[in-house]
């Protein structure tokens, strides 16, 4: 049997054991090769309450989930979403997003047919959650069949009208082009010209990078929120789900993954609560860990806010750090202090470096090295330092800041 063969087998093995796991939680009994006894012509409001939308362009169904004001998920309070601030999202957003209320924002995230894009993928179910004074209400838009996709669409774009914000995680990759391409297809306008889009897992990635192995959704979910999945359909099953849907209309077995596409909504809103905040104002932003800190600080450095970020990679290193984040955030530190002038400061980070094994070693002997020759004209320390740095990992450059020293030694 080939590799493709044995991917193929084990992919088979998979969906068999997720359309089993599906069937039990929602008491289908399912023996191994037998198809589930479901009724014949159901229809999917037995299994899903909502309701079935006609428009211009055909019919299609849409359900509504809704999280009351007191209710939380892990450790968020869902009730506060309403009370964020309409300037929140400004700093993040490069100032594109000035003064929108959070109830103009949408929280949107699709389930595909498949993972990759193209124009053979398509959305079938669309979530579009959004903050009420009244708490969470999460609508999803399904297409039962391929024909229901224009009026799926069509109804997506009228939901969206209202909204000045998109709010997504790997939107702009992934969920926005896949909406637009459907849209371009079915001869219909997209409905994100008028909308600000903001993708919030650059500004996760940012913020938890150097803390976290992943910043996946569910693992910010997990580690962040403190909220764990139960039964969770995987992501990657998704597709095969929605093709055994269409071929056998059995409804239950797709349930799961309405529930999947809610949590994900839910879960996003929940972020934008917290990680805005830490580019809004990082002196006083809730960060409990150095690496956040570390992680914020980058970002202000490469915005150009070198007293901001100096201050805050200080605060990472107070607060602790993992020795692969605090080396590379001490030479960050140091680099920072030579470009606000602070040259003595520069020193003594780089002397510290000097003096343990660590990947900026050779680089802050090199330094100390280039100090002493061009400043304060100590050319013996320079042509020590610079051999201490052959020592560790010979260079040409070194090797020519060697010779250059010796020459100056000698005159």
């Amino acid at each position: 049997m080939s590799e493709l063969q044995d991917q193929l087998a084990a992919l088979r093995q998979r969906m068999a054991r997720v359309l089993e796991e599906c069937a039990e939680k929602y008491e289908q009994p399912v023996s191994k090769g037998v198809s589930a006894p479901f009724p014949q012509g159901f229809h999917v409001h037995e299994w899903l309450p909502g309701e079935e939308i006609a428009t211009e362009l055909g019919k299609h169904y849409e359900t509504e989930t809704f999280y009351a004001r007191n209710r939380r998920h892990g450790s968020a309070d869902i009730g506060s979403l309403s009370e964020l601030p309409r300037d929140l999202l400004e700093i993040i957003s490069s100032g594109s997003i000035r003064d929108v209320p959070p109830e103009e924002w949408a929280f949107l995230d699709t389930e595909t047919t498949g993972l990759a894009g193209g124009t053979g993928t398509c959305a079938f179910l669309v979530g579009v959650g959004r903050i009420t004074n009244e708490g969470f209400r999460i609508r999803q838009f399904f297409m039962r069949d391929y024909g229901e996709e224009a009026s799926m669409l069509d109804a997506l774009a009228s939901h969206l009208a209202p909204f000045r914000v998109l709010i997504t995680y790997n939107g702009r990759a992934f969920d926005q082009p896949l909406l637009e391409t459907r849209y371009r297809l079915n001869r219909a306008r997209p409905p994100f010209a008028h909308i600000e889009h903001l993708d919030l897992l650059f500004g996760a990635r940012r913020l938890w990078k150097l803390r976290y192995e992943n910043c996946r959704l569910v693992q910010l979910e997990q580690q962040v929120l403190g909220f764990e999945r139960h039964g969770d359909v995987s992501g990657a099953m998704i597709p095969y789900i929605y093709f055994d849907y269409v071929r056998t209309g059995e409804m239950a077995r797709l349930l799961p993954v309405f529930h999947h596409n809610v949590l994900d909504i839910v879960t996003l809103a929940c972020l934008t609560g917290i990680v805005p905040y830490a580019f809004k104002d990082p002196a006083t932003a809730p960060l409990r860990h150095g690496s956040e800190m570390a992680g914020i600080a980058r970002w202000l450095r490469d915005a150009g806010e070198l007293d901001q970020a100096r201050a805050l990679f200080r605060r990472a290193v107070d607060a602790g750090l993992p020795d692969n984040i605090l080396f590379r955030t001490l030479w960050d530190i140091a680099t920072l202090e030579r470009k606000l002038a602070c040259g003595e400061a520069a020193l003594t980070v780089w002397s510290d470096l000097a003096e343990c094994r660590n990947p900026f070693r050779i680089k802050a002997l090199e330094e100390l090295a280039k100090h002493h020759e061009h400043r304060s004209k100590d050319y013996s320390t320079a042509l020590e330092l610079t051999r201490r740095a052959l020592a560790l990992e010979a260079s040409p450059a070194l090797r020519k800041r060697e010779e250059r020293l010796i020459g100056k030694n000698r005159k």
